[in-house]
């Protein structure tokens, strides 16, 4: 499991202001989550029942003629041999069956990486890891001049949306541009808060086609692009009903359960509903499930993690099973061949449909060992069948003879493992080389996480970095993330301490034993491993940004400042600057708060986080007016932010308009339900008005749920309005 970090969320309850008679208290330091805007009320819900499998039915051929939109299906964590269409017959796969037999199955493709951000990018850029910059989950960001399937579409008059069920995949990393719609929302939570403390935020793929089909028939009519990205089989694997129950691996129930929401959709297309479509269906990687020694992937880059099942249908798409090499990074010529739309110049890859070239080579990576355990980089070709693996304990396969890879021939055959390290292209090495970087290119590569995010490097690697020798390291730091989920807290501290003495370069060992250490709130503790991690080199920027986020948390702001102005301006991110600015504020620094925020502001005139703290400090400082003008452009942008109807609440309150100030709690309060603050200042303040409904509601609501252990002076308030009810 590889994680990016990201910061943990500051409290939900802020400093209070007696603005009125009682307590009148703030929403507090503002949620730290949140994106770029999304489109409202969207159908589905991650906790719906799964549909019941679609009936199949007889293949359908591809209508003929030329495509005019483009739909590109993405399932995370998928294996080639997980679907029945690839021989499978212990799932049951009837919708993507029904859409392999009517297209084209690439019975030989390939992943350029085992993790999911840069998989993605390989997919909607067209380019190796290598060319585009993102290595690594977390840490890097696509840069702003690279073209994607989605730049050049809807520079081409196409209506373009993306839905994505993880939080892997946030606007941040840069994936978003291009598109009219990107629907990244997780209703505010993040990884490494909660009960994601070890896990991705995601959505059910339920609600991803849901939102996603809805979207397709709005822009009827229209060339349309659509991306939809399902991250159900990925770990932990929990299949919902029926698909829980019915199978034995509960990894295949989450294989069933995604077929079954993608049914409807593809039926569609395959009875011939829809207008003419090309429609592209892949993963970004597989699951090792124990093969090797690895539990899940992104450690290795074996064939049940490199190997990913691709299958194309649509106007121009011959049905039929195809076993030239297939990589990810040929789907983006394939896809703008087909539409008729000019390729970005340079892609490595070609059309999938034209003469096969059965002797290509096909590059790939695995680069997290390196990155987050300081292990030695793998990198790899295959060609004709034949794969090599990089390492300091290099490793050759022939996959024809040996698809379970158990033989390793790298001694055996000197010539073909040295024709194949010789066609590992030369940029592709990693770290890169002294000297490749040039000055004025080190600030920009920073930026993008090339410097600054990775564990310690070393000159050369030798067998005891290779990652065959670690992953017993990976197997006890998934064992450090079981002890916790199962509440045996000092024995995951315990076992996280006995992994960073016995590696003291695993970066993100200190990254999730630091976490669990914040969780419990045991801030000393977590800064003396960051202070062993700087001893050790391995403190990068992540890691400090997510102790200073999280000392904001724990109300310790000085500290927060101190450690969060020491992460570099390059490698800091949204979250870095709106936990600073909230240090700031607590420390009465307003205009350093104000300053950092109105710099977000220009650099992200579409996110609405920067504003909503700008109004959350305008509070502090009493100026109401400027409080409601940064609240209303804040909503202006995503109107479904709680915290940000809150401080407009507060800032209509004290400019002397009560009424106004009680619909805006309602909209904050209807947002977000648990929000104690909310519903206490939303009912003092309506029954002070006299609307003694909304009153009675809210406050019946507040005393409900409202702990006596911090609120006990607002439940009094609450219960003496009530006139003793609710106690």
């Amino acid at each position: 499991m590889s994680l990016s970090v990201v910061a943990l969320e500051p409290p939900r309850r802020g400093p209070a202001r007696r603005a009125v008679a009682g307590r009148l208290t703030l929403a507090g330091l503002l949620l730290l989550a949140g994106c770029n805007g999304r489109p409202e009320g969207a159908a589905g819900s991650a906790g719906e029942e799964a549909a019941a499998p679609a009936p199949a039915a007889a293949p359908t051929a591809a209508p003929a003629g030329s495509p005019e939109n483009l739909l590109l299906i993405t399932v995370d964590t998928l294996r080639a041999d997980a679907l029945g269409f690839a021989g499978n017959t212990e799932v049951a796969t009837p919708a993507l069956d029904r859409l392999a037999a009517a297209g084209r199955v690439y019975t030989d493709a390939h992943a350029q990486n085992v993790v999911t951000l840069p998989s993605h990018t390989n997919i909607l850029t067209g380019l190796y890891p290598y060319q585009h910059g993102v290595r690594n989950n977390g840490g890097f960001k696509l840069g702003p001049d690279v073209p994607t399937l989605a730049t050049v579409l809807h520079r081409a008059g196409f209506a373009t949306a993306a839905v994505v069920g993880s939080f892997v995949l946030d606007s941040r990393y840069g994936l978003d541009r291009g598109f009219d719609v990107y629907d990244d929302d997780f209703g505010g939570e993040k990884e490494g808060e909660g009960e994601h403390l070890f896990t991705y935020p995601e959505r059910a793929g339920s609600e991803v086609v849901a939102r996603g089909s809805r979207w397709w028939h709005e822009n009827s009519g229209r060339h349309r692009f659509l991306w939809l990205h399902l991250f159900d089989p990925h770990a932990p694997y929990t299949p919902p009903a029926p698909f829980a129950g019915k199978y034995s691996q509960p990894y295949l129930g989450e294989v069933a359960a995604v077929d079954s929401y993608l049914a409807p959709l593809l039926e569609g297309f395959l009875s011939g509903r829809e207008a003419p479509t090309l429609v592209i269906f892949t993963a970004d990687h597989g699951e090792a499930l124990g093969e090797h020694g690895e539990l899940t992937h992104s450690f290795f880059a074996y064939e049940p993690t490199l190997k990913v099942p691709m299958v194309l249908w649509g106007p121009g798409v011959e049905p039929g099973r195809d076993d030239r090499p297939a990589q990810h990074v040929d789907l983006m010529p394939t896809a703008l061949g087909l539409l008729g739309v000019a390729p970005p110049a340079g892609l490595p890859g070609r059309s999938l449909l034209g003469p096969p070239d059965r002797s290509r080579t096909v590059y790939f990576e695995s680069l997290s060992p390196n990155l987050e355990y300081g292990a030695a980089p793998l990198r790899g070709v295959i060609r004709n069948h034949m794969k090599l693996i990089e390492l300091p304990i290099p490793e050759l396969y022939d996959l024809a003879a040996d698809p379970g890879e158990s033989r390793n021939l790298f001694r055996d055959r000197p010539r073909e493992a040295h024709e194949l390290a010789a066609a590992l292209p030369k940029e592709s090495v990693w770290p890169p080389a002294p000297g490749a970087i040039a000055p004025d290119e080190a600030k920009e590569l920073q930026s993008l996480g090339y410097l600054g995010t990775t564990a310690p490097r070393k000159a050369a690697y030798g067998p005891g970095d290779d990652p065959k020798n670690l992953i017993g390291l990976d197997r006890k730091l998934n064992s450090m993330v079981q002890l916790y989920t199962r509440g045996m807290y000092d024995e995951a501290v315990r076992l996280g301490r006995e992994i960073v003495a016995a590696r003291p370069t695993m970066t993100v060992a200190y990254e999730y034993l630091t976490r669990i250490l914040l969780q419990r709130n045991d801030n000393a503790q977590a800064l003396e491993l960051l202070e062993t991690a700087r001893r050790a080199g391995a403190a990068n920027a992540a890691l400090r940004q997510q102790l200073g986020l999280s000392l904001v948390r724990a109300g310790r702001p000085a500290e927060a400042v101190k450690v969060l102005e020491e992460v570099d301006p390059d490698a800091s991110d949204a979250d870095t600057e709106n936990g600073l600015a909230l240090a700031y504020t607590a420390l009465g620094r307003y205009e350093e708060a104000t300053s950092v925020l109105e710099k977000a502001v220009a650099a992200r005139p579409q996110d609405p986080r920067p504003l909503e703290t700008l109004s959350f400090v305008a509070i502090q400082r009493e100026r109401y007016g400027e409080a409601r003008d940064d609240a209303r452009r804040a909503l202006e942008i995503d109107g479904r932010r709680p915290n940000a109807w809150n401080n407009l609440a507060i800032a209509y309150y004290n400019l002397g308009d009560p009424k106004t100030a009680v619909e805006a709690w309602k909209r904050a309060a209807t947002l977000d339900p648990s929000n104690l603050d909310v519903l206490f200042n939303l009912g003092s303040v309506a029954a002070r008005i006299g609307d003694s409904d909304t009153a009675h509601k809210a406050l019946g609501r507040f005393l409900a749920t409202a702990p006596a252990s911090g609120y006990a002076a607002e439940r009094r308030e609450a219960q003496r309005i009530l006139g003793g009810a609710g106690s």
